[in-house]
Parts: C-alpha cells; structure tokens; sequence
C-alpha cells in the first residue's frame, strides 16, 4: 500500500505537474513498478524527484523527463522504436508498452545485462531487443518510426535522423552546457525539421563529439 501511494504521489506531484495529462501515458506509469529498475540499495528513491545512480557514473532519468518524453513522442501503438542507452530498461519499458517492437543500444555490456534481467521480469511478453554496442557507430538508414536518446548530444549528429523512416520522429536533447535543450526531430521528406520542447540537463552520450575547448 505505501509503495502503491509513493508511485501515485510521483505521478501527481511530478509527472502530471509537469503538463504530462496523456492518460495513456500516466496509466503506463502506474502499471509499469519503477521500484523493480532500480538497483537494490537506491529502492527507496524509485519514486524520487532525482536520477537514480548506475554503474559507469551513469543515472536513471527523473519520472517527470520519463513523462515529457513519452508524451512528446505521441506512440500509437505500431512504431518501431529504437532507443540509445537503455539504462536499468525502465523507459524501455514505458516505450514499448506505448509503442511498438522495441530495440535498445547499451554502451556497458553490465548494464545492458542488469536491463535484461528487469524486462525479463516484468514484460516477459513483450519484444524487446536490448543489444551491446556503441550508438555513436550506427550506420542504419531509414529503419526506425521512432528514436529515443537518453543523454544528450553536446553537438546535434545526423546520423540519428539518418536512420528515421519517412515521417519518423527523433527525441534529443542538444546542448553542451547545463542549459540543454530538448528538441522533437520530424523527417519530412528528405530532410527533418526541429520543434523545440523544453530546456533540460542531462549527462552526455559516451564517444559523441564535443565543442573544442576555448583557450588562449
């Protein structure tokens, strides 16, 4: 009972406060038990406003950036959804409840493991593809309906769009200090045109380019 209370309060205090008021999405949280993503001693911060620590320095994303995303991405149900950095798979999670057949690209192999093993054990039914490798070496064209990335792009890479069906959408945050902004990436045609969503801050993807340092 109280860990059903602490998921509710998240949703309300944090999600929903957030203008995230897709019922679609909220229920996907209160379905989906955050508290099983997260690594055994952080359990009782699985509802906190804050990102939950990995191995390699990594973090899980705050449920209120879990909302914003899954609700900028409008998921249908049919989409082939690639996401880059599964983490403990929680989003993983949200994403292919919401949308379609799901592959996920982890950077640590010990990561990429403790993700399995959480998918296995909650949504042993569903398709989901979580493989070790490095995002920053993806060469695939037009492929995906929907791309997810969890950390940001100190330079914006085009290689992701790249791989974007017609139509197909891409979630990126972009920025190289702590004011970074979240950006939904249409394909429209043969090129992609960016809507700006909200300013956010979150660590940057391994092996992705950053701006020279300014020096004399």
């Amino acid at each position: 009972m109280l860990m059903e209370a602490a998921r509710e309060q998240m949703i309300e205090q944090q999600v929903r406060a957030s203008d995230v008021l897709d019922e679609r999405i909220l229920n996907t949280l209160r379905t989906l038990p955050r508290e099983r993503f997260v690594p055994q001693g952080w359990r009782d911060l699985a509802f906190a406003d804050c990102e939950v620590a990995l191995p390699h320095g990594k973090r899980m994303l705050r449920p209120m950036l879990v909302g914003q995303i899954l609700q900028a991405l409008e998921l249908s149900g049919s989409e082939q959804v690639l996401e880059i950095g599964t983490g403990s798979g929680y989003l993983s999670a949200c994403l292919a409840q919401l949308g379609g057949p799901l592959r996920s690209i982890e950077l640590h192999p010990d990561i990429a493991q403790f993700a399995r093993a959480n998918l296995a054990a909650v949504l042993p039914s569903i398709a989901i593809e979580v493989l070790d490798g490095d995002a920053m070496q993806l060469a695939e064209v037009s492929r995906y309906d929907v791309i997810v990335l969890t950390a940001s792009l100190p330079i914006y890479q085009q290689r992701f769009e790249r791989a974007l069906r017609p139509d197909g959408r891409l979630f990126v945050v972009v920025g190289a200090t702590t004011l970074q902004q979240a950006t939904l990436v249409r394909r429209v045609g043969e090129g992609c045109n960016g809507e700006s969503l909200f300013e956010t801050c979150i660590e940057p993807l391994e092996h992705a380019p950053r701006p020279a340092a300014f020096g004399f």
